[in-house]
């Protein structure tokens, strides 16, 4: 390399270092310094040029010529590669398909971890947004939420945020269409969508005006439910509907973006809340039931908003002592609000990503191997090159070139897969992230794809290339006949090695995933799932503003239900079984055990339901009884215990007839019965405390449950029909069997699992076949040796169980290496496993077996080929 060439060369090194951070550039630069000076030292020595010296000479000889000479020689390389690539059909094909497997496995899911993870917030500045929290560390809550008066101290004390809004979701009925609409509602402040720089597509924003009290009560619609339920009508600018007993006027549609905090369907201004704007929600420190988001000051950084926000915390402590006490431990703090979006995706995507770089690299390794063979019968053409002038460094540009179209023509392929499936993942993406509509193949997600696809055709061909190039001036002094050196073999072993060991990794981690899957299919959820119809009813509270009202519809609903054909009983609860709402936490008293404290009392989940519920799900009946009709608003407090309650706070002594307080200051309730546990939030979720107080005794319900003789499915009809002659104004929605909510719950596990079996499954095809071709390559290579065996008296099944065992070695030892990168790797997957150790035993038998089973297939026709050849056609042909 000339002294010309090598400052070139550097300075293009240098300026690609440019991209990494300071601390990658200063280690790995110097290290890159020190490796291509050692490797210089070595080539002169040797005199010749060392391997890595080779491979840094012909890369910066493309990046450093003049254009002019640069393109001519492109284009001349790349000719005689389409050429090259024509006459090989075969090859070119497979090593296409091949490689088109790996890269549209890493592009399609690049473009959900692109669409999700490192593109920016589609907000004004949406680095800068945050969301507040103010956590309860003494009693380990994430987020207390904030009150009126709360966010008022943080507006005015906080120095390095600005612009502090309120957000908080109600559910409300939205009257004046075809049908009353349940509406997820985000009351907000009027300033809300100017912090996030969010401008309405159609109408205006909020104003100021529009949260004055008496103000006219206005809507924003997303931009989703705009399209969903008025199919996108331009003209529903002003139209009104009714509300909480109030006409509402749409003031505006809103662009579609990712819907956060919650899927809302409607916005309002804070006015507009009945609750919200209620008197004693607004004096009261403690009615903490709004979120807070603020915008970075210019100047300041995370570190400084942390400190300041624990400093405001801490004026708020000191001030008010009996609203923040020394148990609850409160202290403000703050989370960027892009890795807030994506927290509960990040693990899962990035797992998913390393699964799929596994695959691409598996199929380098097999185009590799394949690229290998093909060089054998091209080392006479490349010597005679050579001979005739032509550059070692000129050649392996000529072989790089003819490897990175053919990743190219790979990477175009892949990107026809992707794009087949990038809609199912975008699906797969909403269960985790807001953020799912960004997911589509862009131009990012394109310039990944083609950096992939150089990339890989470098990787795959700097190898071959690059042992094939000691051999260039030696094949022409060589017969016609093409023979691999030992150096060319150990070679093919090692790729094949790599294989084994990537795919062995893959294997393990969709075995890991799938034997969890199976053992969360295994927990009983504590109901019997069978022709249970579930539906969400919401009652419209202006409508019902009384218990009496609630327990009469609820009432007459469930007796109706009862006596329609088909339908076997009827039940009502106040949330739905692995539903996933959140919890309902309540403070109780155990009589006889009363503390001084109440922040000492204990916690348990509440829920109400009614008579018939517990029959109609199937939770069986412990101990005691169920409700009956004689449990009713003026007659005794009553409750039903679960049994996890039953056995943390009285043991072995029996808890029927005793007394607890569900609430601080709640009147004594007497425990009549115990039922079986329910996995409430979860087949993976732990099970906690709860108490079920009868519906006529506490009337909010939202879930109707029918067990019916037949198919569950046919008593939606017979259900909408009852509750429209009960309340044309309830709507009914979330219509699905227990069967189908039961499937919902483990629906991320489930997709996530069959996504890692389907690399696994591809990557596990492509080492079979890697390892089928180097066999076959192998014994056709050796057909004169195992016909001098055969002729000195070796058995056919000799010459069958010697094959086998080559190929075995190296598949065994790929399994050491992958074993140890497995155990190295899976613990990051511990987070999304359940009753699954990452170091499950059992998996890695499984897997080991089934891995060296396929390759003893894989090598056995070979083998058999190996033993079939005749002594004397292999001497006669050699």
């Amino acid at each position: 390399m000339s002294r010309e060439r090598e400052a070139a060369s550097r300075s293009w090194f240098r300026r690609l270092l440019r991209l990494f951070p300071a601390e990658f550039r200063a280690d790995f630069g110097g290290e890159m310094e020190e490796v291509f000076a050692r490797q210089r030292e070595e080539a002169e020595r040797a005199g010749r040029p060392g391997v890595l010296r080779l491979w840094w000479e012909t890369l910066a000889g493309i990046f450093a010529t003049a254009p002019r000479e640069h393109w001519e020689m492109l284009r001349q390389d790349a000719g005689y590669a389409v050429r090259m690539m024509r006459k090989n059909l075969s090859f070119t094909v497979a090593a296409a398909l091949t490689l088109a497997l790996g890269i549209g496995a890493n592009t399609a899911i690049f473009s959900v971890v692109y669409g999700v993870l490192l593109k920016p917030l589609p907000y004004s500045d949406g680095h800068q947004l945050v969301q507040l929290a103010q956590e309860g560390r003494g009693r380990l809550i994430p987020n207390l939420g904030f009150s009126e008066k709360e966010l008022a101290d943080y507006r005015g004390q906080t120095q390095t945020l600005t612009g502090l809004v309120e957000y908080h979701t109600m559910n409300f009925i939205l009257l004046g269409g075809e049908e009353p609409r349940r509406v997820v509602t985000g009351v907000v402040s009027p300033q809300f969508f100017r912090l996030f720089g969010v401008r309405p597509l159609l109408g205006r924003d909020f104003r100021a005006e529009d949260d004055q009290h008496g103000a006219e009560a206005v809507l924003l619609l997303t931009h989703r439910f705009w399209e969903r339920a008025f199919g996108g009508d331009r003209n529903i600018v002003g139209r009104v509907f009714r509300m909480n007993d109030r006409p509402h006027t749409v003031i505006g549609v809103l662009p579609p973006l990712p819907l956060y905090p919650d899927d809302n369907d409607v916005w309002m201004p804070v006015s507009s809340c009945p609750f919200r704007s209620s008197a004693n929600t607004r004096q009261n420190r403690n009615t903490r039931m709004v979120q807070v988001f603020g915008r970075i000051a210019p100047q300041a950084d995370m570190a400084r908003v942390q400190s300041d926000l624990a400093t405001v915390s801490a004026r708020l402590v000191s001030a008010y002592p009996e609203n923040y006490p020394k148990s609850l431990d409160m202290v403000g703090s703050a989370t960027l609000l892009e890795e807030e979006m994506t927290a509960p995706a990040r693990l899962t995507f990035l797992v998913l990503l390393a699964t799929a770089g596994f695959v691409l690299l598996i199929a380098c390794s097999n185009v590799a191997n394949l690229t290998l063979a093909r060089l054998l019968r091209r080392e006479r053409e490349l010597g005679v090159r050579a001979a005739l002038g032509a550059s070692r460094a000129r050649l392996m540009r000529q072989m790089l070139t003819e490897s990175t179209l053919l990743a190219l023509a790979g990477g175009a392929l892949g990107l026809g897969l992707a794009a087949a499936s990038v809609d199912l993942l975008a699906g797969f993406a909403a269960r985790f992230t807001p953020r799912a509509n960004e997911v589509r193949l862009d131009t990012g997600v394109l310039l990944f794809t083609l950096g992939v696809s150089v990339l890989t055709g470098l990787l795959f061909g700097a190898w071959p290339a690059v042992a094939s190039a000691r051999r260039m001036f030696a094949a022409l002094h060589e017969s016609g006949r093409s023979t691999a050196g030992a150096g060319r073999s150990r070679a093919r072993s090692v790729l094949l090695a790599a294989q084994v060991a990537f795919s062995f990794v893959l294997l393990i981690g969709a075995g890991l995933m799938a034997r969890s899957f199976v053992q969360l299919m295994q927990v009983h959820p504590g109901f019997n799932p069978e022709r249970v119809l579930s539906a969400r009813l919401t009652l419209n509270f202006t409508n019902f503003n009384t218990p009496e009202k609630t327990r009469a519809f609820w009432k007459t609903l469930l007796e109706k239900l009862e006596g329609q054909p088909g339908i076997v009983s009827a039940g009502a609860l106040s949330t739905i079984p692995l539903g996933g709402q959140g919890r309902f936490n309540t403070r109780f008293r155990i009589e006889g055990r009363e503390v001084q404290d109440p922040a000492q009392l204990p916690v348990l989940d509440q829920r109400v339901a009614s008579s018939g519920y517990f029959a109609t799900v199937g939770i069986p009946l412990l101990r005691g009884r169920l409700f009956t009709a004689f449990d009713h608003a003026e007659s005794e407090r009553v409750v039903l215990i679960n049994q996890t309650m039953a056995r943390r706070y009285w043991g072995e002594v029996d808890p029927v007839g005793k007394r607890i307080g569900v609430g601080v200051n709640a009147p004594w309730a007497t425990i009549v019965g115990i039922v079986g546990d329910v996995r409430t939030y979860g087949l993976d979720r732990e099970i906690g405390e709860e108490a079920f107080i009868p519906l006529a005794q506490g009337p909010f319900a939202q879930t109707i449950f029918l067990r019916t003789t037949g198919d569950p499915r046919r008593a939606t009809q017979l259900l909408r029909i009852a509750v429209r002659e009960s309340d044309a104004t309830v709507p009914v929605d979330r219509i699905r069997t227990l069967g189908e909510v039961r499937m919902e719950s483990v629906a991320n596990p489930r997709l996530t699992a069959v996504l890692m079996g389907l690399f696994a499954g591809v990557a596990l095809l492509i080492t079979v076949a890697g390892i089928a071709g180097v066999m076959a390559l192998s014994v056709s290579q050796r057909t004169r040796e195992i016909g001098i065996r055969l002729a000195l008296g070796a058995t056919h099944g000799a010459v069958t169980r010697m094959v086998l065992r080559q190929g075995l070695a190296v598949v065994l030892a790929g399994l050491a290496v992958g074993t140890a990168g497995a155990l190295a790797l899976t613990g990051s997957m511990r987070r999304l496993l359940y009753a699954v150790e990452p170091t499950d035993p059992g998996t890695y038998v499984a897997v080991a077996m089934t891995l060296v089973g396929c390759a003893a297939a894989a090598c056995w026709l070979p083998a058999r080929r190996a033993a079939g050849v005749d002594p004397l056609t292999a001497l006669r042909t050699e």
